[in-house]
């Protein structure tokens, strides 16, 4: 199989299995987006998730936006896990070439793979992000104020046709930015605890013990909150900006009028929702990433 045809095989499946992920976790994206927007009233996750429950639901409160979910998997998800996935069979293809022990591969270098996919995923998914944001955070507006998307194709539509074509990379620093950190640490320090994890002998001969699904939520909930801490306040400017980007300027001027008006811990808004999301977002993801790939090629994907 050639380079190009390893690489595209790894992204389907990696979107396929972001779709299986998203699909699960997509009601704390939601809670996650509202709280962090500006206007929010909500005290915690829990309370904004009865009250987004109580006022619109299920499907078009807590699942609002998840066609815009399931894009942005084969956009962003697709890059974000298939090239790093790539670039780390590469890596250690490189090491048994070389005569080395196959996961001989320095966290750094990891990191590095992990900000270099997440850094490419979220530039091409920026539009999707973007309606993820505006479909997730259109019922907390006033109803004067709603635009009332049909689906994320009559999102991204409206919004290049009414705001122009530029419109849909809105808050693209930001999101890159947040992407190469989150990724970063999502990736390659669930690698690196991975291959600690399964020489320890804790979870069985080779991490295998019950699936191999305890010894990855365990490095996953780590990388996941490491991930979150150094990304959320990106995240917090990217929903900012994206929901309504005629009240900031720049990226840095939204970091300034949000430290200046709700002061910075305001930075980390929505941290909760985020960490409880991306920790079995991750495993499911990187679960079912594991299990078709074994299915199509034979092989372990990470």
């Amino acid at each position: 199989m050639t380079a190009a045809g390893a690489l595209i095989i790894k992204m389907v499946i990696a979107a396929f299995s972001g779709m299986g992920a998203a699909t699960v976790c997509h009601p704390l994206d939601v809670i996650r987006v509202q709280m962090q927007t500006s206007g929010s009233t909500y005290n915690s996750a829990g309370d904004a998730a009865r009250g987004i429950y109580k006022n619109d639901g299920l499907k078009d409160g807590l699942y609002a936006g998840v066609s815009a979910a399931y894009l942005r998997q084969w956009l962003y998800g697709s890059c974000r896990i298939g090239i790093y996935a790539y670039l780390l069979e590469n890596a250690q293809n490189a090491n048994i070439a070389a005569g080395l022990e196959k996961n001989a591969i320095p966290l750094s270098s990891k990191m590095l793979m992990g900000l270099t996919s997440g850094g490419i995923g979220s530039f091409i998914g920026t539009p999707s992000e973007l309606a993820l944001v505006r479909m997730s955070n259109d019922k907390k507006l006033p109803v004067d104020q709603r635009r009332n998307y049909k689906g994320v194709g009559n999102c991204i539509a409206r919004i290049a046709k009414e705001e122009g074509a530029p419109a849909l990379f809105t808050g693209a620093p930001a999101t890159v930015l947040r992407a190469c950190l989150l990724s970063a640490c999502a990736m390659g320090i669930t690698s690196e605890i991975k291959m600690r994890l399964s020489k320890s002998g804790y979870f069985g001969e080779g991490g295998k013990a019950f699936g191999g699904v305890p010894m990855l939520f365990c490095a996953t909930l780590v990388s996941s909150f490491c991930a979150n801490t150094v990304a959320n306040p990106f995240d917090v400017v990217k929903s900012r900006m994206q929901s309504s980007a005629a009240e900031y300027g720049s990226m840095v001027d939204c970091f300034v009028k949000t430290v200046a008006d709700e002061g910075v811990l305001k930075l980390w808004s929505g941290f909760v929702p985020a960490f409880l999301k991306l920790a079995p977002y991750t495993v499911i993801s990187l679960l079912l990433t594991d299990y078709i790939t074994k299915i199509v090629t034979g092989k372990e994907a990470l």
